[in-house]
């Protein structure tokens, strides 16, 4: 019995996927080149900056930059995860993960805001936003390795693309939300100061929208983290790469140490991140 569909043929979408992909990837092809080649050599010049030190002289900036932010007990499981993972012999792969990972929420989150600002400003915006943002969450995070090989190539560049398309909604919405939530009596208030729209926007809705959007790119490093894994299938490197290779070797011990060591780095990015969102008085 013939599972086809009846009296008409397949409709062709892989054939228009693929028309369109290799129409963008022609087009755009010196675009992709210049944005594969700065973020390629940026991501290659941090990684390097941060590995020239002694190990201990990083951990020691990093603990002391997560204390001025976080507070006492953030600073010092900042320095007691790292040196874990310095101990396992995963500090390299932990810097290119950490830098790819940096990398990924800088780009998100500055594509991510002025959308978010706008959704929070306009209803019709915010209207045509979030249907795609739905797609965007609810896509398989494999699919978006397909296209990112074809603009970029394979490596660091490519999984940046792809944690970048993966990672972007929450900051979005958290955004919206954010601006949203601003008590209609503030912004009223600021109005009859006659204040412009910059003003009401940068000095009211903003500062007061500032906790919901750390957790919207808290959510998008935690995002592009989890992403870390796939993204090693394209050549990404870092723990996803150490997880992939014990995966491929069937070498269960290593696999854990890299998954454990992406869960301590999980863990001091989100406290870092969710303390700064918080008021100075509530911080240790």
């Amino acid at each position: 019995m013939s599972h086809d569909f009846p009296f008409v043929g397949k409709f062709p979408l892989s054939d228009y996927i693929d028309d369109g992909l290799d129409w963008l990837t022609t087009t755009f092809s010196g675009v992709t080149r210049a944005i594969s080649t700065v973020l390629g050599n940026g991501v290659e010049g941090v990684v390097g900056i941060l590995s020239f030190p002694p190990p201990w002289v990083v951990i020691l900036l990093f603990a002391a930059l997560a204390w001025y932010l976080a507070g006492r007990r953030v600073g010092i499981g900042t320095a007691a995860g790292l040196l874990f993972l310095w101990n396992l012999q995963l500090w390299q792969a932990t810097i290119e993960t950490f830098t790819l990972v940096l990398f990924a929420t800088a780009v998100a989150v500055a594509i991510a805001l002025p959308l978010g600002i706008l959704g929070g400003l306009s209803d019709r915006f915010k209207s045509a936003v979030m249907p795609v943002l739905d797609f965007m969450q609810t896509m398989p995070a494999f699919v978006y390795l397909i296209p990112a090989i074809p603009f970029f190539g394979l490596g660091q560049v490519s999984a940046m693309f792809a944690t970048v398309i993966f990672s972007m909604p929450p900051a979005i919405r958290l955004t919206i939300l954010g601006i949203r939530q601003v008590p209609r009596e503030l912004v009223e208030a600021s109005d009859a100061f006659g204040a412009n729209w910059r003003q009401k926007l940068f000095k009211v809705q903003m500062p007061l929208a500032v906790p919901t959007i750390m957790a919207g790119i808290n959510q998008t490093i935690m995002l592009a983290l989890s992403m870390v894994v796939i993204a090693a299938m394209i050549g990404a490197g870092g723990l996803g790469g150490e997880v992939w290779r014990a995966i491929q070797r069937l070498q269960p011990g290593n696999g854990f140490e890299a998954g454990i060591a992406i869960v301590i780095l999980a863990m001091i990015l989100d406290r870092v991140t969710q303390k700064i969102g918080q008021p100075k008085k509530k911080q240790q």
